[in-house]
Formats: structure tokens, sequence, C-alpha cells
């Protein structure tokens, strides 16, 4: 007798699930393909395969994969946040926020509740989201994930001792939580007396880290070391964590430096005077550079002003442009992507006909395609000391964004461009549309940089202003922390704690600025 023919069982969406959260997006496809084949209104698999395109950049496959989700399953929360955030991605804001509250009202379980925070926390909603993992965490207490996420947007919102209690209960229950860890050092200034230096370098001579992980912690100890002035010690665990995530990264530096140098050669005034008329019914404020230069402290300034709002770091002018020009069916005219930006920042956070002021750092790439596009904007960019900027951006992981900042040299060949990315704007743009400041001199002189942006913005004066650090709206950025402290002159020079071991980032730096300048 022939042996029976051996048949592979079926795969199923638990292996696709497994296959998702290993990272192999492609076995992940091709499962749910099989599942598909087998049945179409299979709507676990299409919602990974919302999940597989998004990460592959592929938006309207993923809308479209989302959709068929929904219509699958319209009481599941989790396909309308799959929904919302493929409509967020797309530009679509409004409609994003209607999918997210359509998930909300559908939520009950933690799980559930976790990842609809997630997506009002994406939006910028960070009061809902508090609330929503609020709710998650009461359901199931000891899932370090729920803990976790209060405490970021506890963070955010400034609740700063309830943030550092979840990340010490999250960290209770998964001891090598890094995320947990990094953003615990970030919460206050350690103290002597009370830090978590032993317990973090503990977890790295004990091992078992993944690569991730460990630059997590070598950061966190990067800085709560800087905060006990063990400054031998803060410089190795940065440059632990900076070399390991930059073999991890593996990334070329040249093509954002050639990105930087496209942008000066293509938008000159030349070609500024060739656009079309832009949108002229609004006039927002963008407040732009590189991180960790201040930028958060310029904008809580202004947004402290009674006539103004912040959006926070929204990336919307950078989609909207990028949709608009991926169109091919309509014309990406400067008008119709000023409008369609304003629509989309304001959409959530700000009331009809009230100026707001958006944060997005890397907006300094599109100060020329901003001013064609909404010719009334106010163009802020913000500079630092170099070697200041150069080390603050050295010493904190962007989890994703600025890969540049991981390599003294690196980042200073950034550095660089930035600066004659800064100098062709200020020749490019008259001075009623751009305006630059320097992060020193706010410190030096609060009131009198600050009555100057005001005047800037075309604002009346407001003591308000100077009470920027009580405002209890929500801060996202890496400085959430800071902002909510009066102006402190303690991050001024810094670098010069790590002067004999930041050689290479100084010689690079020294080609282009005068050694004057860099004392």
């Amino acid at each position: 007798m022939k042996p029976a023919p051996q048949h592979n069982p079926a795969p199923t969406i638990d292996a696709a699930r497994r296959a998702f959260r290993s990272g192999d997006v492609g076995a992940t496809e091709r499962i749910c393909a099989e599942i598909l084949a087998r049945s179409a209104g299979d709507a676990a698999a299409w919602q990974l395969l919302t999940e597989t395109a998004l990460q592959r950049g592929r938006h309207d496959a993923a809308m479209v994969s989302a959709d068929r989700a929904v219509a699958l399953a319209p009481q599941d929360p989790i396909a309308h946040v799959l929904q919302a955030k493929c409509l967020f991605f797309g530009g679509e804001t409004a409609k994003a926020l209607a999918a997210a509250e359509a998930a909300a009202s559908r939520a009950g379980a933690a799980d559930a509740l976790d990842a609809v925070g997630a997506m009002f926390g994406l939006l910028g909603l960070h009061a809902q989201a508090k609330g929503l993992f609020a709710r998650a965490v009461a359901i199931k207490t000891d899932e370090p994930q729920y803990l976790f996420n209060l405490a970021a947007t506890e963070r955010m919102t400034g609740a700063l001792a309830d943030a550092e209690s979840h990340c010490d209960a999250a960290i209770a229950f998964q001891k090598q939580y890094a995320l947990a860890h990094y953003l615990r050092s970030d919460l206050r200034i350690q103290t002597a007396a009370n830090n978590h230096v032993d317990e973090m370098e503990a977890l790295l001579r004990d091992g078992g880290l993944s690569g991730p992980d460990e630059v997590l912690l070598r950061f966190a100890l990067g800085k709560e070391c800087e905060d006990l002035e063990r400054y031998d010690r803060a410089y190795d665990h940065i440059a632990a964590g900076c070399q390991l995530q930059h073999a991890l990264l593996r990334v070329d530096p040249a093509r954002a430096l050639a990105e930087i140098d496209q942008i000066m050669g293509a938008h000159n005034r030349d070609w500024i005077k060739s656009a079309p008329a832009g949108y002229a019914s609004a006039a927002p404020v963008f407040v732009a550079g590189l991180p960790r230069t201040g930028t958060t402290l310029i904008e809580r300034i202004i947004a402290s002003h009674p006539a103004m709002r912040s959006v926070g770091e929204t990336s919307a002018f950078a989609n909207v442009m990028q949709r608009a020009m991926a169109d091919r069916s309509a014309k990406a005219d400067p008008a119709m992507i000023g409008r369609r930006y304003i629509e989309n920042a304001s959409a959530l956070r700000v009331p009809p006909a009230t100026r707001f002021v958006d944060k997005t750092l890397d907006n300094y790439l599109y100060c020329g395609l901003i001013h064609t596009a909404l010719p009334n904007a106010k163009i802020i960019l913000v500079r630092r000391h170099p070697l200041d900027a150069c080390w603050a951006m050295l010493k904190a992981h962007f989890r994703g964004k600025f890969l540049f900042s991981y390599d003294q040299v690196e980042v200073a060949d950034y550095y660089l461009a930035f600066r004659r990315l800064a100098r062709h704007w200020k020749v490019t743009l008259s001075p009623d549309v751009l305006m630059e400041i320097d992060y020193e001199e706010v410190v030096r002189d609060q009131s009198g940089t600050s009555r100057r942006m005001i005047d800037f913005v075309g604002l009346d004066w407001d003591d308000e202003v100077l009470r920027f650090h009580a405002s209890q709206v929500p801060s996202a950025t890496a400085s959430a922390v800071q902002v909510r402290r009066p102006i402190y002159t303690s991050s001024i020079g810094k670098w010069r704690h790590h002067a004999d071991r930041l050689g290479p980032l100084r010689q690079r730096l020294v080609r282009e600025i005068p050694e004057s300048e860099l004392q």
C-alpha cells in the first residue's frame, strides 16, 4: 500500500499574527493571502493586511484593507482603529477622529481600550487617550504595556509623579521593560538619594537584552548619570548607545545631506516669485529647527498668548504636500496645499478662525513651500550653540527619527547642512516671513525675546506669554518635562563636561564654523 499523502495544515490567523509580531511582514502577507483565498470574509486577515500595508507605506492599499475589515466586522473596535490610522496618515484628520470615536464607542476589553487610546494619542487628543489608558489599566492592572502607555500620556499632560508611579509598576512586572526605564529616567532630575543607575546597570550586567532594549537603557543611564554629575559614566553609556544604535540602523547619511542640497538648489527666490498664488486666508505660525535646540520652549511661549493655540508636532504640512504631489488626478497647486493643510492641522484642536502654532521640527525643509502655500504664515527657525546642539542630539534617542544623531561626525555634518539651509532661507524669504531666534538669547532675555516674537507674529503683547510653564496644554515632544519649568540656564554649556571626548564633532564643525563661535 502507498502511504497516505502528507498534507501541510492550512496556515491560521494565529500563525499570521506570530509572523507579524516577529517583524516578518512578507510571511504575514503570504499567510493572510492563503487565508483569504479560502475565506475572503476573514476580517482578522484584512486587519493584518492593513498593518502590513501601513508598514510598507502603501496607504491606499491599507485603506482598502481597513475598509474591508470594518465592513466585515462593524462591531470590532480594532477594525475602526485601523481605519482611523489609515485616514490619519492619509491626511483625513476629521474622518480619522470619527473612526476613532466609533472605535471608542465599541471598546470594552482592556486590549481594545489600549488600542483606541493609542489612536487618540496619535491624533494629539491626549486627555481622551489618558482616560482610555486608565480604563485599560483598571481592567488589567498587571499588564506592563497598558501601564507604560498610561505613564507616557501622563508625561505629556504634566502628571509627572503619576507617570513615574506607573513606570515603576510596569517595571515591577517586567524588569527589562526598556521603554519604561527610558521614560522614567526623563521624568525628573535624578538625585543621589533617588535614582535608578544601579538598577539599570545590573540589567546590563545580567545580559539577555535585545539590541534596541540595550540602546534605550544606555540612553536612560546617560541621562541619569549626567543628572548626578557622573560625567565620564554618562558619556560612556551614551557612546555605547550611539554605537549600537548606529550599527542597528545602517543608514546612508549622504541621502539626508543631498536632500538639503536639492532643496537649496530648487527653492530659490526666482522659484518663489514664479509660483502660483497660495492660500491667503490663514496665518499659522511655524516653529522649526533641529531637535533639542529649544523649539518646544519657543512654541510654548507663543502658544501661551490667549489668541494662539498649539497643534503640536503634526507633520500635517509634509503629509498634505506629499499626498497632493502623489495624486496625479489633481493639480497640486499651492493654494490647494495650503487650504488642505489648514483643514487637517486645525481639525481637532483649534476653534474656527483661531490662529495656531505648528511645531513640526523638520518643517525647516519646507520653508519655501510653506511660504508659497501659505503666504501669510510666519516661520521661526530656532538655533542653538553648535556644540550644545550636537551634544543634546547625541545623548537623546529619537525612536526612528533623526537618524544622523548617533555619530559625532554625522551629527556635525547634518548640523552644518541645517546651518547652510537656514542661511539660504534667510536670503530667500523676507524678514516679515522668517525670523531666526537663538535659544541662548531666549534664556538670557526671556522678556525681550518673547516681545520680539509676539510682535513678529503680529499679536499685541500679553503677560501670559511669560508664564508659559504654567500652561496645562499637553506636550508630546522630547522636552515635555522641561517646558513645565520656568526658564533655566543649566542646559547651556553642557558639552563642556565632555569636551575632551567630542574631538571628532568639533573637528568637523570647525571646517565651516569659526573657532570663536565654538567657545
